[in-house]
């Protein structure tokens, strides 16, 4: 009855991380949505959505303090209470980037200052980097967990392509500066979620194989 209850709580733990993951991703598709198309119910509807992020992870904390309390894991099984607090950390962070990405949309008036074909580009590797890395945690696949990580690159060089392209466009019209600036704070909220999938990334590597290693 012991060992039953311990292996139903391992499952619930990690069902637990895939489903603030599964959120994660609802949050981060509809936020990218919400200001592409400028559209404010579904940000409001995506700012609703972070108190539930906020349980799955208090969630994930009671279960993670009950597994070393009383079970006092080991080897693999404490990889995985290792692995899942740091992922669902991630996320979490994610969630956060994310919702501040839907706040957005409040901000801006009058429609975007060019179309956001690099930014979107951005937000959809972003969101596959974040769906990969949540397979590979699910399958414990650490291959495909170092493939996610490596489009992070991607993230980056449009990170410093769209950057430097709103910084010259402020420099010649100091007009659009307010609209602007809201567009450097999505890029770099982007930018922060590749790099918490390649922590998720890492966590991955570190539960399948139980190496530490630097993805980004």
């Amino acid at each position: 009855m012991v060992r039953e209850t311990y292996l139903q709580q391992l499952a619930l733990l990690k069902e637990s991380v895939l489903s603030l993951g599964e959120l994660a991703e609802k949050i981060l598709h509809d936020s990218m949505e919400s200001v592409i198309n400028l559209d404010l119910e579904l940000a409001r509807e995506t700012l609703d959505l972070e108190p539930k992020a906020d349980r799955l992870e208090y969630k994930i904390e009671v279960t993670i303090n009950d597994l070393i309390a009383l079970q006092q894991p080991l080897a693999g099984d404490l990889r995985l209470v290792v692995s899942a607090l740091k992922i669902s950390a991630d996320l979490r962070r994610i969630v956060g980037l994310s919702i501040n990405i839907a706040k957005i949309p409040g901000k801006i008036e009058g429609g975007h200052l060019k179309p956001l074909v690099d930014t979107r580009r951005m937000g959809d590797i972003a969101e596959e980097m974040l769906a990969n890395s949540l397979k590979a945690f699910e399958t414990r696949d650490p291959d495909l967990a170092k493939g996610t990580a490596a489009l992070d690159d991607d993230v980056d060089k449009l990170f410093y392509s769209v950057w430097v392209e709103l910084i010259e466009m402020m420099a010649k019209d100091p007009s659009i500066v307010s609209k602007a600036t809201h567009l450097l704070f999505l890029i770099r909220y982007l930018e922060r979620i590749a790099d918490h999938c390649c922590n998720v990334c890492e966590s991955v590597v570190y539960l399948s194989t139980a190496e530490r290693i630097k993805l980004n």
